[in-house]
Formats: C-alpha cells, structure tokens, sequence
C-alpha cells in the first residue's frame, strides 16, 4: 500500500468509545450498532437466556457470567463509505484504567446514560477524561421502556452539572414506561419502538 493508499483509508476510518456508569446499557447499545449496520444477524444479549446469543464484545467467560464488561473491545463494522471502530468499554471503576488508555485514541466518545438514574459517578469521572482530552462527546439515553425521568429534566442535569449544552437530534415520544418511539428532529421522521 503506498502512501496516498494509506491516507485514503485513514481518512475513511472513525474510531469512537462507549462510556457510562456500570448498567446503562453501552453493550446492548454496542450490539444494535452491529446489528443495524449487517456485521451480526442478531442482536447478543448481555445476560443470555439458555441458548441465546451472548453479547459479541463480552467474550471472556467471566464477562458472560457476571453480566459485566471486564476489559475494552474494538468492534469494527461498515456505515455507508466509512469503516467504523467502536470500542466498547468497562464501566466499572475497578477496570477503569482500560477505558482511560482506550479514551487517548478515540475520535470521539458516546456517552450513554440511563435514564432513570442520569450523570453517575463513574459517568462523570469517564467525562472529565473526555474534556481533558477534548473528545467529542454524543449523549445517549437509554432505557426509555422503563420507568424514569422526564427527558428535559436530563438534559437540565446534563448542562447544569458537566456544562455540556445539549442539542436533542432526536425526542423520546411517550413518557419513561410507556416509550412509544423517537422523532427524528433533523428530518421530522417517527420511529415506532416495538
């Protein structure tokens, strides 16, 4: 490959982090990303039921039986003209040294919160690594289904406590618990959740 090849291919690559407090949800988020780009056919679960497909980036046993991300994995699927990195990281602060190491050759972070519970500790302390190293951050909320807080009241904590101005690209439609989809704020589409 000469040079011109090599910069060509850089520049086609994105390689980004998923961080957040322990249970918010970045593999499961991790998986949809490989499932709705084709790279798996099926969805993993984190916590498996009985012949069910596990999560792709937990491949440790001890992963698989505690349910919990014990080191960083690079995933890499296909979006449109680009080639994607994605590096799914430990949230708990037991393993955290892997996620600082990880969040020092991203481009950019996914920062996921769970919605009944906002910025959490180990959310935050990942956060200050980010700001230090000036990585974009997108926030992600998660777990809409089930009971929890009102989406304004999140991005109000989002400002107020991290000073991260937060611009919605898309708007939960329902209330936590009785989530019925997303709008898509850049195109006014509606996605039904089922």
């Amino acid at each position: 490959m000469n040079s011109a090849e090599i910069v060509s291919e850089a520049s086609r690559r994105r390689t980004f982090a998923i961080i957040s407090h322990p249970d918010a949800g970045k593999t499961t988020l991790t998986e949809k990303f490989l499932l709705y780009s084709g790279a798996v056919q099926e969805a993993g679960a984190v916590k498996a039921r009985s012949g069910g497909r596990g999560a792709t980036s937990d491949w440790m046993e001890l992963e698989r039986q505690r349910g919990i991300s014990i080191s960083s994995t690079v995933l890499q699927f296909p979006y449109g003209d680009k080639q994607f990195n994605l590096l799914d990281t430990p949230g708990h602060r037991d393993f955290s040294e892997d996620t600082y190491r990880v969040l020092t050759a991203v481009d950019a972070v996914i920062m996921v919160l769970d919605t009944a519970k906002g910025l959490e500790s180990q959310t935050l302390k990942l956060f200050d690594v980010c700001r230090s190293h000036n990585l974009p951050v997108l926030t992600f909320s998660n777990k809409y289904d089930r009971p929890g807080r009102d989406p304004l009241e999140l991005l109000d904590e989002v400002e107020q406590q991290i000073q991260l101005r937060a611009t919605p690209a898309t708007w939960p439609v329902g209330i936590p618990g009785d989530f019925r989809g997303v709008i898509d704020r850049r195109d006014g589409s509606y996605v039904r959740f089922t």
